[in-house]
């Protein structure tokens, strides 16, 4: 168990100004089995009020309506999170498991990552946590780790065509393999300790629990790790989604650290 303290700032330079912008947030910890949100404290600039909810999949978000005319959008959260309470979190809702048995959106499988999957079938053990450790240690060594080969938009196939990529196509990747098997898995999002950007994993469902699997690092998703939300693939979890009148060219840029504090 760890006590982590988070510091996430989005800032979004746009070379005209904005003069109505609605946006949706979702960078917001959640208690969970495995951790306990201790403080949060939010800022935004320029400085708007704004409504709080949860999204489908339960993820907290904030979501408002910005009129004050603006070349710099800011949002900025800082909290303590306790983590590592529990080794999963708890399958609430059957009905909602079936939502992850499938492919969806950027975790459909083609016929490469069909071809990679009957090469490893003689070789899988039995039981689901067990394939997800075993799909997992081979993704690791089977794919490279590479920025900016692959945009937010680049399906699990296409990522595996190319070989490389970052934690989102990790995670999409392992999520069709998994489907494969037939086994419900959905992507996460959050942060962890020394990465210095958000960061994406899988959970996979065995016996009623939800299980945290990260390709990226070839290792469960331990004390180390924030969860912020989940969903069918990256798509459903983006952190910031806007609609704004204006705004011309824009440059964003994200600031995060994780670093464990005192009890």
């Amino acid at each position: 168990m760890k006590k982590l303290h988070f510091d996430y700032c989005m800032q979004i330079a746009y070379s005209e100004v904005v003069s109505v912008c609605h946006f949706t947030i979702k960078c917001f910890p959640m208690k969970t089995l495995r951790q306990e949100v201790e403080s949060t404290s939010i800022e935004l600039y320029p400085a708007v009020t704004y409504s709080t909810g949860e999204d489908s999949f339960g993820n907290r978000q904030i979501y408002g309506e910005n009129t004050i005319p603006h070349d710099t959008f800011q949002f900025h959260i800082t909290g303590d999170v306790r983590t590592g309470l529990a080794g999963w979190e708890k399958e609430d809702d059957g009905k909602m498991t079936a939502v992850f048995r499938h492919p969806h959106g950027l975790n459909v499988a083609g016929e490469a990552l069909y071809a990679y999957h009957v090469g490893l079938k003689t070789s899988l053990p039995a039981g689901n946590y067990e394939k997800g450790i075993y799909l997992m240690n081979r993704l690791y060594h089977d794919f490279a780790y590479e920025k900016g080969c692959t945009g937010m938009d680049t399906t699990a196939e296409q990522a595996w065509k190319l070989g490389r990529g970052v934690c989102q196509d990790y995670a999409h990747i392992m999520i069709a393999l998994l489907h494969r098997e037939g086994i419900p898995a959905r992507y996460v999002t959050g942060m962890m300790i020394g990465e210095g950007a958000s960061h994406a994993w899988v959970e996979l469902c065995h016996e009623g629990k939800w299980y945290g699997l990260d390709p990226t690092n070839n290792a469960p998703a331990g004390d180390d790790y924030i969860r912020i939300g989940c969903g069918r693939d990256a798509a459903d979890c983006l952190i910031n989604r806007g609609i704004m009148h204006g705004g011309g060219n824009q440059m964003q840029t994200v600031r995060v650290s994780v670093t464990e504090t005192d009890f």
